[in-house]
């Protein structure tokens, strides 16, 4: 177990010279353009958080074997798994339901290619993290929106929407983000049972991307979707990893979790259609040490992540009057809105990348409805945050009426 003097999230890593896509100048300028290089970067969902110090020493205890031959996930790997979910999220998952891959978003791929034809209609709930979108049209698929509705400052589902789009028989799939990427909603076991059921009454395979289930805010809870029921299980996939939970992103070891065995035969075999043999030998070692060792350092880190989001609010409704942060339930990504400045979306990404010198991730990159807002990613020391949030006050308060 890990003693808590290893760590400290107040702590700024100099990350340049490792190849970071979050900081290296290279993938900046492609990122933001060539002027832009030099911003201070709060935009992907990537923690500026050493991961805890038991994967530190497992994948040197590893790598001292020097051997790093083909190898095959093995029992203690799901053993983790399995009680990491017990004990965190109260759902009992058995090892034979879980395949492992190398990242959620080929996952999601692979899914809407086994699961879908080309030409069939997929619904996601916008604004969402962008590449569900890029996976349904790269493969051919149609996108659906059955977007969120935003009402008294919080994000709800629109459930006759969605009862309406579901009567397509052409729509197979809906992809569930929980908790929400980016609005940071939790959704409670109600919102998810009403979501559920429509679903299954219209026949249509639930896709739930669970990757931020163990990023949840104090007084929140997370409700695995197939948890719910044995009719939930048997119609939805889950996808998970310890990716975002323990920034071990660079790994790439993700779990797909189905308990349905036609769909998880069907799956499998898909994989292996594709030569795909698993995820990563490293990503498998980390992720089993992290399960085991790390539970208290991502409790510590809750708190953390909450403490900086606090400040963030009151610092905006402080100093930027008119800007807000959408209530922040789960995950370390905070939904800015700014659409009381009365700026067109492109001037806003302007203003922000130019004046401000912050790069973070544009509202509408994650459907239209977005636009206006910024994705804000509070996972780095409380000083960077300031200095960031410093920067964007001077560059918008002109703008304020």
């Amino acid at each position: 177990m890990l003693d808590k003097k290893d760590w400290n999230f107040d702590q700024i890593i100099d990350r340049m010279q490792t190849n970071s896509i979050k900081w290296d100048p290279i993938f900046l300028k492609f990122q933001f353009g060539e002027k832009n290089q030099d911003i201070l970067p709060l935009w992907v969902a990537d923690m500026d958080f050493e991961s805890p110090s038991v994967v530190k020493k497992a994948m040197i205890e590893r790598a001292q074997h020097q051997i790093y031959g083909y190898t095959f996930t093995g029992l203690s790997y799901f053993e983790a798994l399995k009680s990491w979910y017990n004990r965190r999220h109260d759902w009992e998952i058995e090892r034979d339901w879980v395949c492992t891959t190398p990242g959620i978003v080929p996952a999601i791929n692979f899914i809407i290619q086994r699961f879908s034809k080309p030409g069939d209609k997929i619904v996601i709930q916008t604004p969402v993290y962008y590449p569900f979108s890029e996976a349904i049209l790269n493969n051919g698929r149609q996108l659906v929106e059955n977007s969120l509705l935003l009402e008294e400052g919080q994000y709800r589902m629109n459930f006759e929407d969605l009862e309406s789009k579901l009567k397509d028989s052409r729509v197979k799939i809906v992809i569930l983000c929980n908790p929400h990427n980016p609005v940071g909603r939790v959704w409670t076991k109600e919102e998810l049972t009403r979501f559920g059921n429509i679903c299954i009454e219209n026949g249509v395979l639930i896709l739930s991307d669970e990757i931020h289930c163990d990023l949840i805010m104090p007084k929140f809870k997370h409700v695995c979707f197939a948890s719910i029921s044995e009719k939930f299980a048997m119609n939805s996939i889950t996808c998970n990893a310890g990716s975002k939970t323990f920034n071990l992103a660079g790994l790439k070891q993700s779990n797909v979790i189905i308990p349905n065995k036609r769909m998880l035969a069907e799956f499998r075999n898909h994989l292996n259609n594709l030569g795909l043999m698993g995820g990563t030998l490293f990503g498998a070692v980390s992720l089993e040490a992290a399960y085991n060792g790390a539970e208290a350092w991502l409790d510590d880190l809750i708190l953390y992540l909450a403490e900086n989001f606090k400040f963030l609010k009151q610092y905006l409704e402080k100093n930027l009057p008119g800007v807000s942060a959408i209530e922040l339930q789960g995950t370390y990504l905070v939904w800015v809105d700014f659409r009381n400045l009365r700026l067109d979306a492109k001037e806003l990404k302007r203003i922000m990348e130019e004046e401000a010198k912050i790069g973070l991730d544009d509202g509408a990159m994650f459907g239209d409805v977005g636009a206006g807002f910024q994705r804000v990613n509070i996972a780095c020391p409380k000083s960077i945050l300031k200095k960031a949030l410093d920067n964007i006050i001077h560059a918008f308060k002109p703008y304020i009426s």
